[in-house]
């Protein structure tokens, strides 16, 4: 589908309906169409233009003259006041930019924007600021059917090669630190999440067993024997029944060590899933750093 009414723009730009109704009628910022019922919609070069102008207002340009712009003029312009290292400050310039880029299929301009923000905020802030609403609105375009499959797996894919990378950077600590066994359960497939907390776990000095996505029970029990991991970490991202989630959480139980296993998940999970065991839930990274700090603390007074 490449059909956007003006409340889907607003919500994968963040400008209000209205604010967009007059850039329209004052500058004739976009031209919506007209379907065969008359009714206004806006394509997808309208969304990456509105994208574009909405990102080149962030850096201080008048959004009466960014209006007037062509599709190229705009390209230009964003090449030209590219955000330097003392200025841009504002997260949602960077996902608007991110999000038009990936829609563009343009990995130069992703990647340079990615670096960017690596080094001015570094990744545990690109992360919770950039890339989570990045992938949350990415997410809200492609189930409403308004972002083509294509486009969605191409940015998560980028993305997954950078934290990749990231996470390669970090020299593997001794087998005498802490070890976590991380893995997504089977018919989970959704890992930046996981490939971010394997990150935050090795730049903490903990040593990280990486099984990835849609790994099976009796793979991370062999797991669990073969390495003696001390945590486990798992994420639950796609919904189910609870009754299923449940049953999962009680085989689970049968393997791991009390008190060591950690589910990354949202609080609506948790209301709705009382398992009787002993795990842990993590609902930010926050609490995930709590946890690191909390055993931190735990070990030095053993």
């Amino acid at each position: 589908m490449d059909q956007f009414s003006i409340s889907q723009l607003s919500q994968f730009s963040g400008i209000k309906p209205h604010t967009i109704r007059i850039w329209e009628q004052r500058y004739n910022a976009l031209q919506p169409k007209r379907s065969e019922g008359n009714t206004r919609y806006y394509d997808g070069a309208q969304l990456r233009r509105l994208l574009n102008i909405v990102s080149l207002s962030k850096a201080r340009l008048k959004i009466s003259q960014l209006c007037t712009r062509t599709d190229e003029e705009l390209f230009t312009l964003l090449k030209e006041y590219y955000p330097t290292a003392d200025e841009q400050n504002d997260y949602d310039y960077f996902v608007n930019r991110l999000v038009s880029s990936g829609m563009s299929y343009d990995e130069i301009a992703f990647t340079r924007l990615f670096s960017h923000c690596l080094l001015r905020f570094g990744l545990e802030t690109t992360y919770i600021k950039i890339i989570y609403p990045m992938l949350n609105r990415v997410g809200l375009m492609w189930s409403s059917n308004t972002m083509p499959p294509s486009q969605e797996h191409y940015i998560t894919n980028l993305v997954r090669q950078k934290l990749f990378t990231s996470i390669d950077s970090i020299t593997a600590e001794s087998g005498e630190s802490e070890k976590w066994l991380l893995f997504l359960p089977e018919n989970e497939f959704h890992e930046i999440g996981l490939l971010f907390a394997a990150y935050l776990l090795k730049s903490k000095g903990k040593q990280v067993v990486y099984l990835g996505s849609n790994v099976p029970l009796n793979s991370v029990n062999d797991c669990l024997k073969d390495t003696g991991a001390d945590n486990l970490l798992l994420f639950l991202v796609h919904k189910d029944l609870p009754e299923n989630i449940s049953a999962y959480l009680e085989e689970l139980s049968e393997l791991v060590k009390p008190g060591r296993t950690y589910i990354a998940c949202n609080k609506e999970l948790t209301g709705s899933v009382v398992p009787k065991t002993s795990f842990k839930f993590l609902h930010s990274v926050d609490d995930l750093e709590q946890e690191i700090e909390r055993q931190k603390r735990l070990n030095s007074t053993a």
